[in-house]
């Protein structure tokens, strides 16, 4: 009898490891594909792109221009929904002046194909290209990385000439977050996309902005702060009591953020060479 509920916890668990390497990519990118045109969203401002990749698929991504003196965010959003529930966050920045291009995954908001950490990161890199092509300089460039987003903001900061480095609830490594969840499956032999941000943060040279929450029930604070140790000079970490992982616009997140970018775009914040 021991030996017959021995082989059927080990098969249990063989099947559920299965199922989780086979379903990962489905768990961890939240997609919502519903294409909502800008417009749509309450956006008058802002246009519509298309991002080719190498590969045949096609991108969309929403662009506001930046005023004149302004810098330009390119924002990479976090794992869940789409471009248009981040419509508010957009519109705020844009009254302030400031310009963005935030780029949709593949699978979101009518962009083609499956995310990978592999695609996400080339793509950042062609919608970086794509203002560059525009006439935008790496100098007038903020990486923007929310959540899931921070781990593509820092490998594209690491490789890519930019002015500044935000990163909105970061984590240390995708892999060290699921090893959080599931301490009882070899999440190191399973998991695809690690999104390792602590083994590229070192080579980011641009000041580096971090804010968490510290009742952040997604991705606990101390790997934002842990980041933060690992990151270079110049460098600010922001916490909020009390603020979650969603709700923290309610804690002075926006102020924050646009209180630094003024300080960087004022030249009170030098870039390390």
């Amino acid at each position: 009898m021991l030996k017959t509920f021995l082989i059927i916890g080990v098969l249990a668990y063989a099947g559920i490891m299965a199922a989780i390497y086979v379903m990962q990519r489905q768990m961890i990118y939240a997609r919502d594909p519903v294409h909502t045109a800008p417009a749509d969203a309450g956006l008058a401002n802002v246009v519509e792109r298309t991002i080719l990749t190498a590969d045949g698929e096609r991108l969309i991504a929403w662009y506001g221009k930046a005023q004149p003196g302004q810098p330009t965010l390119l924002y990479f959003h976090g794992n869940g929904g789409a471009l248009e529930i981040r419509r508010e966050r957009m519109a705020k920045y844009l009254e302030r002046g400031r310009g963005m291009l935030m780029m949709a995954y593949r699978g979101y908001s009518g962009s083609s194909g499956l995310p990978t950490e592999t695609a996400n990161v080339a793509d950042g890199k062609r919608a970086y290209q794509m203002l560059i092509d525009d006439g935008i300089s790496p100098n007038d460039i903020i990486v923007y990385g929310e959540s899931l987003g921070t781990g593509i903001a820092v490998q594209l900061a690491a490789e890519k000439l930019v002015r500044g480095v935000i990163l909105d609830s970061p984590y240390t490594s995708l892999l060290e977050r699921a090893q959080l969840s599931y301490p009882w499956l070899p999440v190191r032999l399973l998991l695809k996309d690690r999104y390792m941000s602590r083994d590229h943060i070192d080579k980011v040279t641009a000041p580096v902005f971090i804010l968490h929450g510290e009742a952040d029930e997604v991705i606990p604070v101390a790997m934002g702060r842990a980041l933060f140790e690992i990151a270079n000079e110049p460098k600010q970490l922001v916490t909020l009591p009390g603020a979650g992982h969603n709700d923290h616009y309610l804690f002075g997140s926006f102020e924050a953020i646009n209180a630094w970018i003024d300080k960087l775009w004022a030249g009170a914040i030098t870039t390390r060479q």
